[in-house]
């Protein structure tokens, strides 16, 4: 019944040799990878509007030279990601150039920020969408969670499908946004141009007013900077490229970027040119397509179901980007093994699952707030581009090639604006911003933990004595075996059958309790009948434990064994029930015996399975 659910949902199996077959194209690969990049201007300058009407209406007209700002930091970032792109073909972005330029400690910092920044991307995106569609329908307000939720199962759902059907349901909302958005500024500025919109700006480029302060500017500067989240997603998953990887993955990048440039500077110029005021009833963006149409026309509720859709679809970029760097960390063996592992569908399915619960957690710990998780999401990812700008000059002074000075000079701009930014951001959002100070050193912690334990693992399994004649391998001269007996059924005398058939010496080891001691009788007495030259152990529990006892029981054998040089292995008799549903109906004592018996380090655990036929 589950494979036929999962069949439904997520579609058959895929072959391995049908991988080349899920390669993106330059055209399918801006749908997946740029969302998140494209969605931002749908907040990105109505954030810095947020900022700067703290100080007065006649503060905003600062937006203009903060979105120039904004794009100058946005051409400083393609440039570096587009040499990471060429530098690091095998993907891991900012993770895999600051580990090899800083170390891996910085390399964890900058990986560790970029997982937790795709589940704040997931969470943001999908919440601005519910804030998107309930701008349109007032009256779901109250439902924001729920439907961010509902996006993040949706979008969960079609990664699991695979990038390539990922890619062409992602095309539609993607390329509509784009159309509608193109045409929607095009529009606006041709009506400025011509006089047909006058200009309605709070205040003149150049204003001065009382509140104008290095702060103020700053802190709009890092809230209008969140527009270029998800660019580094396309350097994380360059091995999703069709051949030439690199080539195609750095086109994608520039196209990507032109795009972002020319809708964040033509939303910006249309906020400040009709004099827009952002509210909580109503988004800057929402204002822009009313104020360009001419009202809530047909005009304006395109671009706000354009504007939910591509919002909706945004956290399909940490859903691209968050499995690739995972796989890199668990290869370094900094994340468990499992996030290598291809599902059916040969995407890396254990990485789109934990990315969408991390994201619910988020959504329902922020309260599905967009306000409140976008600064925690703009340090999670300049802090990478920190990290890895800086490290790629580390990376041109060691190997010098053309051009080396003018690509690290590239580098150090982008390196030192992102650098101001994550400074702004603690120094002026900390209220906002602090639970990164909590969370990246649990993360660390966690990495390094799991390093040691690879590490560990792999010194003790290592066979060093394998070519070494003088190594000592324990020679047993017996075998004990301890079967578990609950009552005498089909798989008890089966089970124990097995267990002569294994062992020199077999014992049957029962644990009653006070409610039927008739019961106990009958059992012991039938099983001496049916096995008399197995001895038999009945053993009082007065506490209804079953675990506990056993485990006493088996230590002592243990010792006995250990006298007479014997293994000694524990058998649990387990039947298997026809259909998988059915297990729920039966209690679950063989599998917490089986959980308290592992462990100890001089025993072994086996089951003996029995199916039953109905």
């Amino acid at each position: 019944m589950f494979q036929n659910i999962k069949r439904i949902l997520i579609g058959k199996p895929l072959k391995t040799l049908d991988e080349g077959g899920q390669s993106l194209s330059k055209t399918k690969a801006l749908a997946l990878l740029s969302s998140d990049a494209l969605s931002s201007v749908a907040y990105g300058t109505e954030s810095i509007t947020t900022a700067l009407l703290a100080a007065g209406a006649v503060a905003l007209w600062l937006q203009v030279p903060i979105a120039l700002l904004v794009l100058v930091l946005l051409a400083a970032i393609v440039m570096s990601y587009r040499q990471i792109i060429h530098a690091y073909p095998s993907g891991g972005g900012a993770y895999a150039v600051a580990s090899e330029n800083w170390g891996s400690k910085a390399g964890l910092v900058a990986g560790g920020s970029l997982l937790v920044d795709y589940m704040l991307t997931v969470a943001v995106s999908a919440s601005a969408a519910a804030d998107a569609i309930t701008a349109a329908v007032p009256a779901i307000l109250p439902f924001t969670v729920p439907l961010s939720i509902i996006v993040v199962l949706l979008l969960t759902g079609m990664n699991l499908r695979g990038l390539r059907e990922s890619a062409n349901f992602l095309m539609i909302p993607v390329y509509f946004f784009i159309t509608v958005l193109a045409i929607m500024i095009a529009w606006g500025v041709f009506q400025a141009a011509t006089g047909q919109l006058p200009y309605h700006a709070a205040a003149k480029i150049g204003t001065s007013f009382s509140g104008l302060s290095f702060v103020l500017f700053m802190r709009a500067f890092s809230s209008g900077s969140s527009s270029l989240t998800g660019v580094e997603a396309i350097s994380n998953a360059v091995p999703n490229f069709k051949a030439p990887k690199e080539k195609h993955a750095a086109s994608t990048l520039a196209l990507m970027a032109l795009i972002l440039a020319a809708f964040f500077g033509g939303i910006t110029f249309l906020s400040y040119w009709y004099g827009i005021r952002p509210n909580a009833h109503s988004t800057v963006l929402s204002q822009i397509a009313m104020t360009t149409f001419g009202g809530q026309n047909i005009g304006f509720y395109i671009v706000q179901l354009a504007t939910a859709m591509i919002l909706a679809v945004a956290a399909n970029t940490g859903f691209s980007a968050f499995p690739m760097l995972a796989l890199n960390l668990a290869r370094d063996k900094y994340l468990p093994h499992l996030y290598m592992d291809k599902g059916d569908r040969l995407g890396y399915s254990n990485g789109i699952l934990s990315l969408s619960f991390g994201a619910i957690i988020l959504l329902l710990i922020f309260h599905g707030s967009t306000d409140a998780l976008i600064p925690l999401y703009a340090v999670g990812v300049f802090v990478p581009f920190t990290l890895s700008q800086s490290g790629m000059i580390i990376h041109w002074w060691h190997k010098k090639p053309k051009s080396w000075v003018l690509k690290a000079v590239i580098n150090f701009v982008g390196a030192f604006i992102s650098a101001v930014l994550v400074i702004t951001l603690f120094a002026t959002r900390i209220e906002h911003v602090w639970p990164y100070l909590l969370i990246m050193p649990l993360v660390m912690f966690t990495f390094l933990k799991i390093k040691h334990h690879y590490l560990s693992i792999g010194k003790q399994l290592r066979l060093q004595y394998a070519k070494n004649d003088n190594a000592v391998r324990h020679h047993y001269d017996g075998a004990t075996v301890i079967v578990l007996v609950s009552n005498i059924t089909k798989v008890t005398t089966e089970a124990i059958d097995y267990a002569q058939s294994i062992g020199d010496y077999v014992v049957a080891m029962h644990v009653s309790f006070d409610v039927n001691p008739k019961k106990e009788l009958e059992t012991s007495t039938q099983f001496k009948l049916d096995f008399p030259d197995v001895r038999y152990v009945d053993i009082h529990s007065s506490y209804r434990s079953i675990v506990k006892p056993a485990l006493s029981f088996v230590d002592a054998v243990a010792k006995q064994a250990k006298k007479r040089n014997h293994s000694v292995t524990v058998l649990v008799p387990q039947f298997v029930p026809k259909k998988p549903w059915q297990n729920v109906l039966h209690n679950q004592n063989s599998l917490r015996l089986r959980t308290a018996f592992a462990s100890r380090d001089d025993i072994s655990v086996s089951t003996y399975y029995y199916h039953l036929t109905e």
